[in-house]
């Protein structure tokens, strides 16, 4: 079957779609993306089987820092980090909340308790966040070990059989998200992207 194509305009039908359990393609300031609810546990298995993933965790896109804050516990730092780079391509790894821990499905978080989020500066992907109940998981929309796609014809082209909808918003940047793991008052860089953080850790370590 093949993908239906969206407008930018059209995301309470991407939204609509996600809260079905279906999975969407979307722009993000990064790379596009693939939407689905990740509390529901068939989509997130779904998920996997579209991208060929292997057992890794799963990020996840929110509307705001307030709807980040309901699924991890930031701390000082990640907050810091937060008001910095939010929204932005940063990808901030922190321990899940008791809340969070009941209503995501563990594939997303791998059952280890720790949740990658994120808010991205692209109007699309927050309103689409928003619209599906507060966030959305933010994989990348690619078969798993192959580029990332920037472009909803590359999307199409990679996966469209595989998805429900993508959401064409034109070419998205080149470039993944910086990822990082907060632990307390350290940070530990897991990939590095868009945002270089370096500089931040330098500062802490000669306080």
């Amino acid at each position: 079957m093949k993908a239906r194509l969206l407008s930018a305009d059209e995301v309470a039908v991407a939204a609509e779609i996600v809260r079905e359990g279906g999975i969407v393609a979307l722009p993000t300031d990064t790379v596009y993306g693939l939407a689905c609810d990740p509390c529901n546990r068939e989509s997130v298995d779904r998920l996997f089987e579209v991208k060929g993933r292997e057992a890794k965790p799963v990020p996840v896109l929110c509307a705001d820092v307030r709807a980040a804050q309901g699924l991890v516990d930031l701390g000082e730092t990640g907050l810091a980090l937060s008001k910095e780079h939010w929204p932005g391509a940063l990808t901030i790894v922190a321990p899940m909340t008791p809340a969070a821990m009941k209503s995501i499905a563990p594939d997303v978080h791998q059952s280890t308790g720790w949740l990658g989020v994120r808010v991205p500066d692209h109007s699309t992907a927050t309103s689409l966040a928003r619209n599906a109940g507060g966030y959305v998981t933010g994989t990348s929309a690619n078969l798993s070990g192959l580029p990332s796609c920037t472009s909803a014809e590359e999307v199409a082209e990679a996966l469209g059989g595989r998805l429900d909808a993508i959401i064409d918003g034109g070419h998205a940047g080149a470039k993944e998200s910086t990822v990082v793991r907060v632990v307390g008052e350290t940070i530990e860089v897991l990939r590095k992207g868009s945002i270089s953080v370096e500089q931040r850790q330098e500062s802490q370590r000669h306080r």
